[in-house]
């Protein structure tokens, strides 16, 4: 073998990668701005230099041969490489610029990350931001996201994390809708009233609780659920019953006296509470418009609860 081969290589691996990534030679080709028999002739060709087969081609999807897998992992880690080499001239740079891609979940995405766009991009006119806001876990490398916000106690393992703020959850009602089915003293009295839920599976009818020295499973229901903050807040607010709601959402209704906290002894237990972290692949060097929108929503959380 040429000492130059695996050199010459390179660009063939680069575009494998992003057939895999793409899940199609077409749509790898759209991404590249190249025609898709490039794209077939670069794959065979590194296929050819590596005699093996590293794809099966079926007329409906691409799937990874044994050999392919092993070499999609590391021809993906050779194009991470190659992103941070890039980043090193953008690193020191006076004019952050380019794309900053995000995903985050619903609620903290509509009602903590989207307000502080608008100030960081009139600081920033060169800078682009693309905000995914999803509730299913993204896989940074896969779907080329710069950054992800989760809200987990325990942050996954290959992935350079910064901890932004502590989330809660609270559950809380309108002081109509109190006066005249009383305030709960327990959890389980909440199995006579009105629950506004979550809905998502029926683990969010089953309400968790720490406090007063035990913990407390309530299975609760009501006729109105909805999988949207804001909403379960304006159906709170129409006395429609006890809502379960992140306790950024809820704050300002509270402080206005609209909403009451109930059981506000007691600590709601879900799995939409505890710390938001900053999720990043752990490249050594960060490009300039990652830096600065990653200080500009630590800045932005500060106080979020």
């Amino acid at each position: 073998m040429s000492i130059n081969q695996p050199l010459d290589s390179l660009p063939d691996m680069a575009v494998f990668a992003r057939v895999v990534d793409a899940g199609s030679f077409s749509e790898a080709a759209r991404q590249l701005g190249i025609t898709p028999s490039a794209v077939s002739r670069q794959v065979a060709r590194l296929e050819g230099a590596l005699r093996v087969r590293l794809l099966e081609r079926t007329t409906r999807k691409l799937k990874l041969t044994d050999a392919g897998a092993a070499a999609y992992s590391r021809c993906q880690a050779m194009v991470a490489a190659a992103r941070e080499v890039w980043a090193l001239s953008d690193t020191h740079s006076a004019a952050p610029s380019g794309l900053v891609r995000m995903s985050m979940p619903k609620a903290v995405g509509r009602q903590l990350v989207h307000p502080l766009v608008l100030p960081f991009l009139q600081k920033y006119p060169e800078v682009d931001v693309q905000l995914l806001i999803t509730d299913r876990t993204v896989d940074l490398f896969e779907e080329s996201i710069d950054l992800a916000l989760r809200v987990t106690d325990t942050p996954p393992p290959g992935l350079a994390g910064r901890p932004l703020a502590t989330l809660h959850h609270c559950i809380c009602a309108s002081p109509r809708y109190l006066a005249e089915r009383g305030h709960p003293q327990h959890p389980r009295d909440l199995e006579q009233h009105a629950c506004i839920t979550l809905g998502e599976d029926e683990r969010d009818r089953h309400w968790r609780f720490e406090g007063a020295g035990e913990a407390a499973t309530v299975a609760v229901r009501g006729r109105y659920v909805a999988n949207h903050s804001e909403v379960r807040l304006e159906a709170a607010l129409s006395h429609l019953g006890i809502a379960s709601l992140p306790g950024f959402t809820a704050r300002a209704a509270l402080e206005r006296g609209d909403l009451v906290a109930v059981l506000p002894d007691w600590q709601h237990k879900t799995s939409y509470a505890g710390t938001a972290w900053l999720l990043y692949p752990p490249n050594r060097f960060l490009p300039a418009k990652l830096r600065v929108w990653i200080d500009h929503l630590v800045l932005g959380f500060a106080g979020v609860e």
